[in-house]
């Protein structure tokens, strides 16, 4: 038997014996839609620095810097696809099996494929909020402001980055026009948590309290790096709940895993729909040690 077999096998067993799942993602589920991924298999980055939160509320360069980066790298969060990943999940939810989905990203991708029950940790970039009055306006309609207010070169010839944003040579920002706010004149800013940010007290205790319902954590695609989502591994553990890790590459919480499978996420999510299908009785569950 092959290894995503046997991670199938693994994965839909445990799903039977653990029924009421708190799922976890981060950027590896969605690289397979084309949305770039912050980190390498080693957990090294592989980007310039991220943005900063406070840098970009108090240093109108930063803020310059994010907006052009943004009017390229927008268009491939607004027209990336669900893939098999994000819709197993919301078959995943659609039987009842999922107390809560956690996703670290910002594309709205676990929506796009029809996930209700979710909750984005860092916010959502297709939203974007004045820090002045407060509205909140659709990121499209910005879109069009950036594209009114300057002139843009055709390309960059640089790459995507997983934020919805792109590396653009810094001299375009030299006559670069900030995006207002249409109600008051404001600055915005997209409505995610940047880097250096603070999640909600409010996501953070609706994430426990689903913790505290649910029979175990799954989580895929991240390398839990970010104490954002790594503090759900730990809390989980600390609750005596079961952690599985899929992720084929080096992960902050691998110490406190119980399974850890290394198959790519959309294949070993389909698989294991298939796997529970009525008829089909998956193999009894041997607990593993974290390693």
């Amino acid at each position: 038997m092959d290894t995503l077999q046997q991670d199938i096998d693994t994965l839909a067993t445990f799903i039977v014996d653990h029924p009421r799942l708190v799922v976890l993602t981060g950027a590896g589920i969605s690289a397979p839609s084309g949305i770039p991924t912050y980190r390498d298999r080693q957990g090294s980055w592989q980007h310039r620095a991220p943005i900063q939160e406070q840098d970009f509320l108090v240093d109108e360069q930063t803020r310059r810097r994010y907006w052009s980066r943004s009017r390229y790298g927008w268009p491939l969060i607004r027209d990336a696809k669900p893939n098999p990943a994000h819709r197993a999940l919301a078959e995943l939810e659609s039987q009842g099996r999922i107390e809560l989905l956690i996703t670290q990203n910002v594309d709205g991708l676990h929506q796009r494929a029809g996930s209700r029950n979710v909750l984005d940790l860092h916010g959502a970039v297709d939203r974007v909020r004045c820090l002045t009055c407060g509205a909140v306006h659709c990121r499209e309609s910005i879109q069009e402001q950036l594209d009114r207010d300057n002139s843009w070169p055709a390309h960059t010839g640089h790459s995507p980055r997983p934020d919805g944003d792109m590396e653009i040579p810094d001299a375009l920002l030299d006559e670069f026009v900030l995006p207002q706010c249409p109600l008051c004149g404001g600055d915005l800013k997209p409505d995610v948590v940047f880097f250096g940010g603070t999640v909600s007290r409010a996501s953070v205790a609706t994430c426990h309290d689903a913790l505290g319902r649910a029979d175990a954590l799954l989580a895929i695609g991240t390398s839990l790096m970010v104490f954002s989502g790594f503090r759900f591994c730990r809390r989980a553990r600390e609750l005596g709940k079961p952690v599985v890790l899929v992720n084929p590459g080096i992960t902050r919480a691998d110490g406190l895993a119980q399974i850890k499978l290394p198959s790519l996420a959309g294949p070993l999510l389909a698989g294991t729909i298939d796997h529970l299908k009525p008829g089909i009785i998956p193999r009894p569950f041997a607990p593993c040690s974290p390693s």
